[in-house]
């Protein structure tokens, strides 16, 4: 699948891996085909992409809040202990940052939630200089939220007003398989992508790499699991939650543009929840302050 060729004196990115803690679920939550006592522990995979020719820092995701079990809207809370999930925060994306150098306060521009489950938005609170980017769809989801609605699993207070920009499909443009997507710095080193189907309002994000052509595709919840994106699975569905996609259908549509885009040599693609990349690299040079070695 072609992407935008590098133009002379093509700016990039470098991307950072960060720790945002672990979730352990039973496969058979996420693949059809999977047994009943196939259990995989998922990280909670952030990055933090920084421009090589604008030193803008920017943030994919935040992982889990260590407080979680308290923090979270009560509902939440209730529905995780319910279901089975078994959350573990050693280190969230505050203190990697920070272990790392970077000051999660004063360093940090732009931070993009992919969506607005609890084991993507974390704690938004440390990020006082930043600006948030959301799909227009979570606007739904967090307005007016817990605890203005009781009911609600979305923290009301979660994005913060006055900082927060929410990203509509309108107006942007196709690049390589995907019909929408936003150029977010208008040189072609940062691609902000539409990506229905998983929950309202969620969005990838594919970063330019190398100066010569490699990328980096952050797939968010796309997929739970490479073998849905490789097509050695599909999409289960169960008795306890029905799918883990709120749209199965236009999530299978979107996986299947994400398996035309890995078979470009020059993609590296990540889930958020990486596992068979990120427990052989965990700690290693990939994670700040070392970076990504790009393809």
């Amino acid at each position: 699948m072609s992407l935008p060729p590098p133009s002379e004196n093509q700016a990039y990115c470098d991307a950072s891996a960060l720790v945002g803690g672990h979730v352990q679920i039973p496969l058979r939550w996420v693949l059809d085909n999977a047994r009943d006592d196939e259990v995989n522990n998922l990280p909670g995979l952030s990055f933090l992409l920084r421009h090589t020719t604008n030193g803008d820092t920017f943030i994919v995701d935040l992982g889990i809040r260590r407080d979680w079990d308290t923090a979270l809207p009560t509902p939440l809370i209730d529905r995780i202990k319910h279901m089975g999930f078994v959350v573990d925060v050693p280190q969230d994306v505050p203190t990697s940052l920070r272990k790392g150098g970077v000051d999660p306060h004063a360093a940090i521009r732009h931070v993009l939630l992919t969506h607005v489950h609890f084991d993507h938005f974390g704690d938004t609170a440390p990020f006082t200089h930043a600006t948030f980017l959301v799909g227009s769809e979570a606007q739904q989801l967090v307005t007016p939220g817990w605890p203005a609605d009781p009911h609600s699993a979305f923290p009301g207070d979660l994005l913060p007003p006055g900082r927060t920009k929410y990203l509509s499909r309108e107006g942007l443009k196709p690049i390589g398989p995907f019909p929408h997507a936003l150029d977010f710095y208008g040189d072609g080193s940062l691609y902000i992508v539409d990506a229905p189907g998983h929950l309202p309002g969620h969005i990838n994000v594919l970063v330019r790499t190398s100066p010569d052509g490699g990328w980096l595709y952050l797939a968010g919840d796309s997929a739970h699991d490479h073998r849905l994106i490789d097509g050695e699975a599909q999409i289960a569905v169960t008795d306890m939650f029905g799918c883990a996609h709120q749209d199965k259908e236009v999530a299978a549509e979107h996986i299947a543009r994400i398996r035309a885009l890995k078979a470009n040599s020059r993609v590296r693609v990540l889930i958020a929840h990486d596992a068979p990349w990120y427990w052989p690299n965990r700690g290693g040079p990939a994670f700040l302050p070392g970076k990504l070695e790009s393809l």
